[in-house]
């Protein structure tokens, strides 16, 4: 495994005019990272996520809790753990007045390189920045940006990489290349730690994931396996007296939920199960404003984990 913790928790305590308050970021999260492949945290704003890889990447000690990366003791051996990693923030650190070629260098001698000129260049072509390697930082695109935040955490070869956050803020085409990109990382053998709370992102990307609410995990699998412990087919219905309907929808359904006026249905055939569901609607006098049948999403999960929808939770979809 590149990564083992077990029971990690921390928690913060501001003081403000209005007294003292704390906050648990993190309550107990178990994570087990294997050897190249990228592993999502999935949840909404404030959940813990950032939190949890900060601890994991040194950056902040946890209150309880260990952990092993990439076999080195989490809290015994952090400047071991450091050389073994590769760290993106969400705000990715590319200075505005400095070129990425001098940045990237400079993280190369700090990595203690023994050609910090050729690893920049390495790094600067695999990821197709050679032509703007010596342009101020400000000038970039923000896509460009996020290309040359991880050629930073890369230029030393680490065999794992911490990606917080990795394309907020970015039009859907640089997300889609950075998509691309982190997939090919994988396919060379890094192992990839990420943070999102973009449900599609986690979807495309990760080969397994948790999901984590509140500082803590609800789920854990790949996205096919959570989702099919959801249910095969949601059935999403817009209907008279939505309470009752979910009542009337019971027997033919494995689940039903009721999310303001919109009722789910999760059954195991959608395609053979809607003629029951239309008919036992008009049976009952409760009229249909719109139906629509879906695979279930990672939305669905967090929904049937939490109770609540990731967007009501404060994430984006």
């Amino acid at each position: 495994m590149m990564i083992q913790a077990q029971g990690l928790r921390k928690t913060f305590t501001t003081r403000s005019r209005k007294g003292t308050q704390t906050v648990e970021a993190v309550r107990g999260v178990d994570l087990d990272v294997a050897e190249g492949e990228i592993f999502g945290v999935l949840g909404p704003n404030g959940a813990g996520k950032t939190t949890t890889i900060r601890m994991l990447s040194t950056l902040i000690a946890p209150d309880a809790g260990t952990a092993t990366i990439a076999g080195h003791d989490l809290l015994k051996e952090p400047a071991a753990v450091r050389r073994e990693l590769g760290y993106v923030s969400q705000a990715g650190g590319v200075e505005d007045t400095t070129s990425p070629r001098a940045q990237i260098m400079m993280a190369a001698r700090i990595h203690a390189m023994a050609d910090p000129k050729r690893a920049a260049a390495e790094v600067l072509e695999r990821f197709d920045l050679t032509e703007m390697a010596d342009r101020p930082g400000r000038t970039l695109s923000g896509g460009q940006k996020r290309r040359v935040a991880i050629a930073i955490g890369l230029v030393h070869s680490p065999p794992l990489l911490f990606l917080d956050e990795p394309t907020t803020g970015l039009d859907p085409q640089n997300r889609a290349n950075l998509w691309d990109r982190i997939r090919q990382l994988r396919d060379s053998g890094t192992s990839v730690l990420l943070s999102t709370h973009y449900l599609d992102e986690a979807d495309a990307l990760c080969d397994r994931l948790v999901i984590i609410d509140h500082g803590q995990v609800v789920a854990e699998g790949t996205p096919g396996e959570l989702k099919r412990e959801v249910s095969g087919d949601v059935i999403t219905l817009r209907v008279d007296e939505p309470e009752r309907a979910a009542g009337t929808l019971k027997p033919y359904a494995r689940e039903t939920r009721v999310d303001e006026d919109v009722l789910r249905v999760y059954v195991d055939d959608g395609e053979h199960a809607l003629p029951a569901l239309l008919r036992a609607l008009e049976e009952q006098g409760l009229g249909l404003s719109s139906i629509a049948l879906d695979r279930s999403t990672l939305d669905d999960v967090f929904l049937a984990k939490t109770g609540r929808t990731l967007r009501d939770a404060g994430a984006a979809t």
